[in-house]
């Protein structure tokens, strides 16, 4: 029982106010991105570029939210709030364009919920996966990527893809120096998240 109590809590905590208390709970799905299967994204931060591929086999409705948040600039200007290294870096909340509502990173979304897709990929070191709050159906906007292997988290957050180039840069960003409620001390920036064709990156 300790240890399910233990794995509840650090679940729980990674996703601590992933949803606003404002957002439906409706789970209301965004537009089509109109997603292609080829496509990969490049998380462009100011340590340098990520570039992710999709699972789309596993859940393509949340690949479908994240690339029509992708399209639109929604991630442009946010930052990883939460850095916990050898666990994870997590990001898109809206909140954290603005330095100001500090204390509200982490709360932010996109004013919808999606469903889970808890499926058999495991979270493992690179692995692209939803946050949420203690509610299975609450990810929005917001992500993290594994620094670590935190295979607890399998089946009760969404997986959807995989870093395929710039674990160098995930390194720098979730070995860099933070403060309480896991802020990095320096601003780890995204400046944007784009869409391109996997044979275009090199």
């Amino acid at each position: 029982m300790k240890t399910i109590s233990f794995i509840g809590a650090l679940g729980l905590f990674l996703a601590a106010g992933a949803v606003s208390a404002q957002e439906t709970k409706t789970n209301t799905p965004p537009a089509s991105a109109m997603s292609t299967p080829n496509e990969v994204a490049v998380i462009k931060t100011t340590e340098g570029d990520m570039v992710v591929e999709f699972w789309t086999d596993a859940a393509p409705k949340t690949i479908e939210n994240f690339k029509g948040l992708a399209k639109k600039g929604y991630y442009d200007g946010t930052c990883f709030h939460r850095v916990i290294k050898g666990f994870m870096i997590q990001g898109g909340d809206p909140l954290t364009k603005d330095a100001a509502k500090e204390d509200a990173w982490g709360t932010g979304g996109p004013g919808y919920m999606i469903k889970a897709e808890f499926n058999d990929h495991s979270h493992q070191r690179g692995v692209l996966s939803m946050a949420r709050s203690n509610n299975p159906d609450s990810a929005g906007s917001q992500f993290f990527i594994c620094h670590g292997t935190p295979t607890f988290l399998d089946h009760q957050y969404t997986t959807f893809g995989k870093l395929i180039k710039g674990d160098d840069v995930l390194e720098k960003i979730a070995t860099t120096p933070t403060h309480p409620q896991d802020r990095p001390d320096k601003r780890m920036g995204i400046l944007s998240i784009t869409l391109v064709p996997r044979d275009s990156v090199k």
